[in-house]
């Protein structure tokens, strides 16, 4: 190849990589699409600085701060410490479960400019945003001392728990390969000024349950999520133990069995499954098989693999549907970790047609799947590998809508009002 056609190959395949990850030819690319989808997917993937002018503008007895109750770390370790904003809201109400980062690094910033608080990329401004409001409750305490914003953190419109912060796939090293949870224990232990807790105690959680709902409107549902504990008479009985203990105690808070709250946890047998179901007020049931594929499965979830399997998973999965109803059961994929090298697929194409593919195997099943946006964490064996183009991710999330607008169902825990991590389901506002 001459010199010339060499340069031109070169021009031609930057000018495609700019445009995969370009928000404004995506926007028109994808006129089907909400512009505030794109770009909040592409928020996610490069993360955000906050300049000295915005963060002028936040403020802690007002808004919420990233805050001690998240088992998941962040971005970037530099700034572990730092008072920040938790996360960002657009104009239309899209949330955005966004990381910090360094200055110098890829990312979006926020601004104050013109009495505004704005996205910014380059010099140009990109859309409005708003800081999440902190609700009340956090600046109370349990009986036990504990500040309540350690036990529970807040979206928009939902209350989010973390009561076990320890996975213990961890335990002999076969954690999922992009995933911080252990990393963030060992970090929020070593420096957390309140006391780090790995394990909340249900009263507490009950306390702070009871005054966030003193907050009449504010919440819709809650989530529980937790690392994953494999002991017990059979494997995660424990965990399943504990998570009955946890929602009978936020059970009190009401004068009926049943009340909105989901799990994400691990895939448990029938046995466990109608046991959740039975002695507690669980409506919603998720357990995140993360990579919808057998190979890839056990590459990137040794442990996961290990303990139940791909197949074993996927099983559990549709047993939980009968327990617990259609469209009450989800499953989360980390969109983007099937495409990490150097097992993961060659070609977006590929990776999409195959993914979407194990996404209608589920559906047809009555299991809805929602993807999150693979972000290389620090700490994690994936820290330092790329992720795909932001053409591939809106791609990817209208797939998966598509989908569950095809087999009718519903995502009422995950979607846009309550939990806003996840792209595809903030496209169901249209859901008919």
């Amino acid at each position: 190849m001459s010199e010339k056609h060499a340069r031109e190959a070169d021009n031609f395949s930057n000018a495609a990589k700019y445009e995969r990850d370009d928000v404004k030819f995506l926007i028109e690319k994808y006129p089907d699409v909400s512009p505030f989808v794109i770009l909040k997917i592409d928020v996610q993937r490069r993360g955000v600085h906050y300049t000295e002018s915005a963060l002028s503008q936040f403020d802690p007895k007002v808004h919420q701060a990233s805050n001690a109750s998240r088992i998941f770390g962040i971005r970037d370790k530099n700034i572990h410490d730092s008072l920040i904003p938790s996360s960002l809201l657009l104009r239309d109400g899209t949330s955005i479960c966004v990381d910090a980062v360094s200055p110098d690094s890829n990312s979006y910033l926020v601004e104050y400019f013109d009495g505004k608080l704005v996205l910014t990329d380059n010099g140009e401004i990109y859309e409005e945003v708003e800081y999440w409001e902190k609700p009340s409750f956090f600046d109370k305490k349990t009986s036990s001392g504990k500040p309540m914003y350690t036990i529970a953190s807040a979206r928009p419109q939902r209350l989010s728990l973390a009561p076990y912060g320890y996975c213990h796939f961890w335990d002999n090293g076969k954690g999922c390969l992009y995933c911080d949870v252990f990393t963030q224990a060992k970090l929020r232990k070593a420096t957390d000024k309140e006391g780090y807790s790995i394990k909340l105690d249900p009263r507490d959680i009950s306390e702070t349950y009871h005054e966030a709902l003193k907050e009449e409107g504010r919440f819709t549902t809650t989530s529980l999520t937790s690392g994953s504990n494999t002991h017990g008479f059979e494997p995660f009985d424990a965990e399943v133990d504990y998570y009955i203990d946890v929602l009978k105690a936020m059970g009190e808070n009401f004068a009926i069995k049943k009340f909105p709250v989901q799990l994400t946890g691990t895939a448990y047998n029938e046995r466990q499954l109608r046991r959740l179901y039975e002695e507690t007020g669980l409506m919603g049931y998720t357990s995140d098989i993360e990579v919808l594929d057998p190979e890839l499965f056990k590459w990137i979830c040794p442990g996961k693999s290990e303990w139940i399997g791909f197949d074993n998973w996927k099983k559990r999965l549709y047993i939980a549907v009968d327990i617990f109803g259609r469209g009450n059961v989800n499953s989360g994929i980390v969109g983007g970790v099937e495409l990490a090298q150097p097992n993961g697929f060659k070609s977006e194409d590929e990776a999409l047609k195959h993914t979407l593919a194990g996404v209608e195997e589920l559906a047809e099943h009555g299991v809805t799947v929602v993807n999150t946006v693979w972000i290389p964490r620090q700490g994690s064996y994936f820290e330092h590998l790329k992720i795909p183009s932001l053409d591939y991710y809106v791609r990817l999330a209208k797939g998966i809508y598509d989908i569950t607008e095809k087999y009718d169902l519903t995502n009422d825990t995950d979607d846009f009002r309550r939990c806003g991590n996840h792209p595809n389901s903030d496209l169901l506002r249209l859901h008919k």
